[in-house]
């Protein structure tokens, strides 16, 4: 069990702080702190009052600019039946959609941090595996319960449970393998076949959140040329090839990715596709291709606030370059992954790319994160993965 809600270290905010925490927004920022116990270390529970000693909420403190997460707006102690109570309700979700006993699609996201009210944690499930990813110290000191808690709502359904938290907050000797010993498996999305390696993997070894994506995808491909730049393990080639492709090439820089890749291609029994291992904008400068649709796909060039400049000059360069190898009646399905970077600022760095490249450009789709990666009402934060679907005109 964990200790008693009334032993938690105290919280006081500054006056007219409390706004934010009172629109169940689930971060407190350092800023808002008047007054805390100087002994306080990362991971702690607090309870946070406003100025006048009300009570606010509940949540894990850190020493960073995001002070607080908050898990909940009651008095409350984070026990075994906390955890119980919140993966269970994050399960109940995914099986309204259609996604805990589907064999269509076995891979999906459990837990998406404030979506689920549980800012700092990500948990994917791979078939028969979780993988948790602890983004703070908080949520990393509680993963003995989440593991008990993913137990007792998926029952005989998990082998195993791994820990794919950051490097920092382990020691030589932890083992990640917090449940089982599975490190990879071969799961299904759209009835299409894919490998995940979470040992060596990427984030927790597959995107889930590109699934929509991918399938949208395939109303653009057949018989067409496809290129999937910062293609990783070749998800959205493997869905442009269902579709029937007539040609289909991946860009990544990654050695393990075109390993992954080319596994990919064979699990589906995909002939026509080809692996380039190399930087993407050296392949966009040599490459003389005219591709029909384009994949733009980047890692995150953004994950702070601080970055945000740098980010929009690396997505304009970027689809700039794109666009001035795109021939008119192109499709380009491009995104940006960086939550610094909300919906207005990406589509404002297309427009700059699109104006710079003098190319007559329309949206035709706009694309986000699917139904298992819910967005908070109250943390429009959460929406993190914007998208666009572009037809180059001329």
């Amino acid at each position: 069990m964990g200790e008693s809600t009334s032993t938690y270290s105290k919280i006081v905010l500054k006056k007219g702080k409390e706004r934010s925490v009172s629109n169940f927004h689930p971060w407190i920022f350092s800023g808002a702190i008047d007054k805390k116990d100087k002994s306080l270390a990362d991971g702690d529970i607090v309870n946070v009052f406003a100025n006048d000693n009300t009570f606010l909420c509940c949540g894990f403190f850190h020493h960073s600019s995001i002070a607080i997460r908050v898990v909940s707006h009651l008095p409350i102690t984070i026990d075994q039946n906390f955890w119980n109570l919140k993966i269970a309700s994050a399960f109940a979700l995914r099986k309204q959609l259609n996604l805990t006993d589907n064999l269509s699609t076995t891979a999906y996201r459990l837990i998406h941090g404030e979506g689920d009210g549980l800012s700092g944690l990500i948990i994917d499930i791979y078939n028969t595996t979780a993988v948790i990813q602890a983004h703070v110290e908080g949520i990393f000191r509680c993963r003995e319960q989440i593991t008990k808690a993913l137990q007792v709502v998926y029952q005989k359904q998990l082998d195993s449970v791994y820990d794919k938290s950051d490097e920092s907050f382990f020691k030589s000797s932890e083992s990640r393998f917090l449940f089982g010993q599975r490190s990879d498996a071969e799961v299904t999305e759209n009835d299409l076949k894919f490998y995940v390696n979470w040992v060596e993997g990427q984030k927790t070894g597959f995107f889930n959140d590109q699934r929509d994506s991918r399938k949208l995808l395939q109303q653009f491909s057949k018989n067409k040329k496809v290129v999937n730049l910062f293609s990783y393990s070749a998800g959205f080639s493997v869905y442009a090839l269902a579709a029937s492709a007539s040609m289909v090439h991946s860009v990544d820089s990654s050695a393990k990715a075109e390993a992954w890749a080319n596994r990919n291609i064979e699990l589906n029994n995909f002939p026509q596709h080809q692996f380039y291992c190399e930087d993407v904008f050296e392949f966009l400068k040599a490459s003389s291709e005219d591709y029909d649709v384009w994949v733009v796909d980047p890692p995150a060039f953004a994950k702070r606030l601080d970055a945000v400049a740098k980010a929009m000059i690396g997505y304009r360069n970027l689809n700039l370059a794109v666009f001035k190898k795109a021939k008119p009646g192109s499709i380009i399905f491009t995104f940006s992954c960086s939550q610094a970077v909300n919906k207005e600022l990406f589509s404002k760095v297309i427009f700059q790319a699109a104006q710079q490249a003098k190319r007559t450009v329309k949206i035709i789709h706009r694309l986000s994160q699917p139904a298992d990666h819910p967005v908070s009402v109250f943390h429009p934060e959460g929406e993190y993965l914007k998208g666009l679907v572009l037809y180059v005109e001329d």
